[in-house]
């Protein structure tokens, strides 16, 4: 063990230095100067808008045209997870190991493949596997871009790279429900979907333009471990990820802290729908308005910290997201039947600020102190036992809220995460050591 620790420092240490030397070279130009950033960054945001239609669709098709009941409308996040935790980790090895350019090249085709296949699934034992097998590529998919992005963007534009990156996700709970739900009252579901896989098409062929060259492993990177031009097999690299996230403490700490917070956010984040019901039987459009506010909020705060160069103050910020969302569920959990739609936006704006500061943040901690070459491996287990809590979690809080009802669970469930943030900022230079990595 006491070996493996000197190895994993000495990865950190060599990575460290070539990225003092880059630094030296490179003068601080925009991020967005960077065209091979632009056009993943392009082909990232367009596959976004595409789920959204995807996703609205779907919930139209199942739930007003098929009918489905509620059992098997909750197999759908099921189905949608269980690939995440088979191939998670193994996923994170591919994305080191491989061109991963190419699999993003595949992944795009593929999911391209899978989604016009749903337009001939006739009903949800179809529709199920269907949905499974597109999110085992989509498994592939995630740590192989949050490895390239970490090998084209410099170490100081990391977190502008992250909040960027929150800007598609975030910006398109506004836009996507706007977009998606004007193309439903058009076109038919089948359209949507089609549509979707129309976009993934299209963000194929933007990855097309880049060259495989432009997007290989920056100087740093390539620098950062001898050991790489060895390479090692499948099951070495796959031991060295899980033995990285072991050894540096900051590393385990950050995915513990993040295990625990959306194991209590997913208790009740699928619940929304019966709050709501509860709140305002009669204003159905209000569910929808608090998406919008929270989409907005987490804009507003991405934009804020996409003026910022970096800085490790994860306690303050891990923990102060945590802090927001909680102060939200718990203030909608407190609402009377009958609540105005004041209380509800600002809350909604609160909630986003506090997700998009923590999502921005976690992504920016994994990718700054995880050494270049193993990112993908990192980014695969977390996105595994991500998958993990959310196959337990929505049934756990389903049951929790068919006992209590919604507005209590709403309420001790906000308590708890903001006890949870409130914790990480209190104690956040034990729980985040930055002795862990050096400082660039």
């Amino acid at each position: 063990m006491k070996r493996m620790e000197e190895y994993y420092k000495m990865i950190r240490s060599e990575a460290a230095a070539a990225k003092r030397r880059q630094g030296r070279k490179n003068t601080r130009s925009g991020l967005l100067a960077n065209a091979v950033f632009r056009k993943i960054y392009a082909a990232y945001a367009a596959a976004a808008i595409g789920d959204w239609f995807d996703m609205l669709a779907i919930q139209v098709l199942v739930g007003y045209r098929w009918q489905a009941s509620p059992l098997m409308l909750s197999l759908i996040p099921v189905s949608l997870a269980v690939p995440g935790i088979v191939l998670g980790s193994l996923a994170g090895v591919a994305a080191d190991r491989l061109d991963r350019l190419k699999l993003m090249r595949l992944c795009d085709l593929l999911t391209a493949a899978i989604t016009a296949a749903l337009l001939f699934a006739p009903g949800m034992l179809w529709l199920l596997p269907l949905l499974a097998l597109r999110s085992a590529v989509s498994a592939l998919n995630v740590p192989a871009q949050q490895s390239l992005n970490r090998s084209i963007v410099r170490e100081d534009q990391l977190l502008q790279a992250a909040s960027l990156n929150g800007l598609v996700t975030q910006g398109s709970k506004i836009a996507g429900p706007l977009l998606g739900g004007a193309a439903l009252a058009i076109l038919s579901p089948a359209w949507c979907i089609g549509l979707n896989a129309l976009l993934r098409l299209f963000s194929f062929g933007l990855l097309l333009t880049v060259r495989s060259r432009d997007a290989a492993r920056s100087p740093e990177t390539v620098s950062e471990s001898a050991a790489e031009e060895s390479k090692p097999s499948f099951r070495m690299m796959w031991k060295e990820g899980w033995g990285l996230i072991w050894s540096s403490r900051l590393l385990r700490n950050t995915l513990l802290f993040g295990l625990l917070g959306a194991l209590t956010i997913q208790m009740v984040d699928y619940q929304f729908t019966s709050l709501f019901r509860m709140l305002a039987p009669d204003r159905a459009y209000l569910l929808g308005w608090m998406i919008a506010a929270a989409g907005a909020g987490a804009v507003m705060i991405m934009l804020l910290l996409n003026r910022i160069s970096g800085g490790r103050r994860y306690g303050l910020r891990l923990g102060g997201g945590y802090v927001l969302i909680g102060a939200a569920f718990g203030g909608l959990g407190l609402l009377q039947p009958g609540a105005g739609t004041l209380p509800v936006l600002l809350l909604g704006l609160m909630m986003g600020a506090g997700n998009g500061l923590f999502f921005v943040s976690f992504s920016y901690c994994l990718q700054k102190e995880t050494p270049p070459s193993m990112t993908g491996r990192v980014f695969g287990i977390q996105s595994m036992m991500l998958s993990a809590v959310m196959v337990v979690a929505p049934l756990l809080g389903g049951v929790l809220v068919g006992v209590e009802g919604p507005r209590a669970v709403f309420a001790a469930f906000g308590l708890a995460i903001g006890l949870l943030g409130g914790t990480g900022m209190a104690l956040g230079r034990r729980i985040w050591p930055e002795g862990d990595a050096e400082e660039i």
